[in-house]
């Protein structure tokens, strides 16, 4: 069973995003996504200082946008989490919203914490190791929260800044405080104000459930409905990230293999005590896509059918897959809409859509009579050669 997870804010590192433009589609997407979010991500995942990229207002689109960009060129998981803002990467790699949906709403989240930032001067200060029961009691005594517990010795605290230095002069016994360079106490009662903000954006975002496995960050439950990940995602702003609970979830429902997308390590890295056996990969650079995709192939349930099905054991669906790399567009031909929707017959031959790239571009067509059983992409998402990108179940004819 393989999981996607996606890193929160501090994943990110000044010019993370330049190795990837070199990958046909990618610099499209981002552009396109630039607009949503109204900040130029190119810019920013490039030459923007660490200084802007530790911006708030600017990290959580960039980060969700890289994010879902990668994840684009893999196939799909049997699994999606995020932390912290990733939740929204998470969200819409398990089709709870659209991919756009989810840079725009990151976008508001974003602005509004940043925002919320500027009433009071607050912070956050990890706390690595000692006793747990001890580290939260005096979390708690010093009146403040834990708002990521991350793993087994690795507590975030956040609060007023004053309430920080208090607890640095009395730190639990066996404890290392480390403060972090963040602009206020995130998934703390100091963001409360931009809670509201994010509940109307996200009550004009159309929702679906997910389409597979979702954790959710608030105590690492599977989410099953759509408009109950809504109310989690909005709520979790000011309250704790237990990504302890997520890991715990992954070992309970038998995850074999995780995929840290870009900027990887930060969660993999708490994997490694935490989930022991599992295969993980921190993705950095498109040099490990290959070793990306063979874990996708090893370990996804969805992927080992298609396999199975091409070498023709009988399989209910079959799966197409992208002629080359460049960017996806619905239909035959430019301004033609969607070919067909999900449900809908399409005939040996039919035009399904079309892989544009800067050397031209190569049609997608069904090769045999069939169901459409889903998209695995959207038009204008980047996609790599072998990437599949819809679900067919062939027709038998009369």
């Amino acid at each position: 069973m393989l999981i996607f997870a996606s890193p929160g804010q501090g994943a990110q590192t000044p010019g993370f995003l330049s190795p990837w433009l070199d990958i046909p589609g990618i610099a499209d997407q981002l552009g396109a996504w630039s607009e949503l979010a109204g900040r130029d991500l190119i810019r920013l995942g490039t030459t923007g200082s660490a200084a802007e990229i530790t911006d708030t207002a600017v990290a959580q689109p960039l980060l969700v946008a890289a994010a879902l960009a990668v994840a684009g060129l893999l196939g799909e998981p049997d699994a999606a989490a995020g932390h912290s803002v990733g939740e929204l990467a998470a969200g819409a790699i398990a089709g709870v919203l659209s991919a756009s949906d989810a840079i725009r709403l990151t976008g508001v989240r974003g602005e509004a914490m940043a925002a919320a930032c500027n009433d009071e001067p607050t912070g956050m200060t990890a706390v690595l190791g000692g006793d747990e029961a001890a580290v939260l009691a005096a979390i708690a005594e010093a009146g403040l929260t834990p708002a990521n517990v991350n793993a087994a010795g690795q507590i975030v605290a956040g609060g007023t800044l004053e309430q920080l230095a208090e607890f640095a002069a009395n730190p639990p016994a066996g404890a290392r405080l480390r403060p972090l360079r963040v602009a206020g106490a995130f998934h703390t009662k100091h963001m409360a104000p931009a809670v509201d903000a994010l509940e109307r954006a996200a009550a004009q975002t159309m929702i679906k459930d997910p389409a597979i496995t979702l954790l959710s960050n608030a105590d690492g439950a599977v989410v099953t409905s759509g408009a109950n990940w809504v109310e989690r995602i909005v709520n979790q702003v000011a309250n704790p990230v237990r990504w302890d609970k997520c890991m715990e979830t992954m070992s309970d429902i038998g995850v074999t293999a995780m995929i840290e997308l870009i900027p990887g390590g930060t969660l993999a890295g708490l994997a490694k005590r935490a989930l022991p056996g599992v295969e993980l990969l921190a993705l950095k650079t498109p040099d490990q896509l290959a070793t990306a995709r063979e874990l996708v192939g090893a370990h996804a349930t969805a992927t080992n059918g298609y396999q199975a099905a091409s070498v023709g054991s009988p399989a209910e669906w079959k799966i197409v897959v992208a002629p080359g790399g460049g960017t996806f567009r619905s239909g035959a031909e430019e301004g033609a809409a969607a070919a067909t929707s999900a449900g809908e017959i399409v005939s040996a031959g039919a035009a399904l859509g079309r892989v544009v790239a800067r050397g031209g571009e190569r049609s997608v067509t069904a090769q045999f009579d069939a169901v459409l059983v889903e998209w695995l992409v959207e038009d204008g998402d980047p996609v790599s050669e072998g990437q599949p990108l819809v679900r067919l179940e062939p027709k038998e004819n009369p």
